[in-house]
């Protein structure tokens, strides 16, 4: 089996994990005889998907994985979004949790850092109620479900932004402050591309 092959089933296992059943996850049984063509082949699918968002090559970059399970549906995408600013998140949140004693950042980047965390873990909870949703989302609930995932994206959209405008006035040298706003702005970028995407799909429909 090559690498290909490996690669493709390992990342439809990951996106069932994320399904609320088991049709997200392609049950395709591909053979050794699978190739790099498969990626060419399935690629117009992320293309049409990451149009509708503002990081477009971020968007190719994050979500290509999911292309062959997701296709043209506009739910998996707008699933796929959330659950991979998600990750994003928690290794953000992760870092700024290793921060809390450190001695390399002066006393406004530690208020900074500090007030990141908990607009952190509030972004992460807005997230994972936009998932929970996207898992079980219905004809009859469709409406109110994108109000609630409109809001719910949004807030966590703006709790990144906030996090990022705390450093303006730092001036920090701190390698470890740079590094916390470069990551900070990537997943800012990877939320306001989920929302784009959900957006979307509240115009699809179901």
């Amino acid at each position: 089996m090559n690498s290909y092959l490996i690669m493709y089933t390992l990342l439809s296992l990951l996106l069932l994990a994320l399904s609320p059943n088991p049709s997200l996850a392609s049950s395709r049984n591909y053979t050794d005889d699978t190739n790099a063509s498969i990626v060419p082949r399935y690629s117009r699918y992320v293309k049409d998907a990451c149009n509708v968002t503002r990081y477009k090559q971020l968007c190719l970059r994050t979500l290509w994985p999911f292309t062959i399970v997701a296709k043209n549906n506009s739910s998996k995408w707008a699933r796929a979004g959330v659950a991979v600013t998600i990750t994003d998140t928690k290794r953000i949140l992760r870092l700024l949790l290793k921060t809390r004693n450190s001695s390399a950042v002066g006393k406004r980047e530690r208020i900074a850092l500090s007030d990141c965390r908990e607009l952190y873990v509030d972004s992460l909870d807005n997230l994972y109620q936009s998932l929970s949703v996207l898992r079980k989302l219905d004809a009859d609930q469709f409406q109110q479900q994108m109000s609630d995932l409109a809001t719910w994206l949004s807030a966590a959209l703006t709790d990144e932004d906030t996090c990022l405008d705390g450093f303006e006035e730092t001036m920090s040298k701190s390698s470890t402050v740079r590094m916390i706003k470069r990551k900070a702005t990537r997943c800012m970028h990877l939320c306001s591309n989920a929302l784009a995407l959900t957006n979307k799909l509240a115009y699809d429909g179901l």
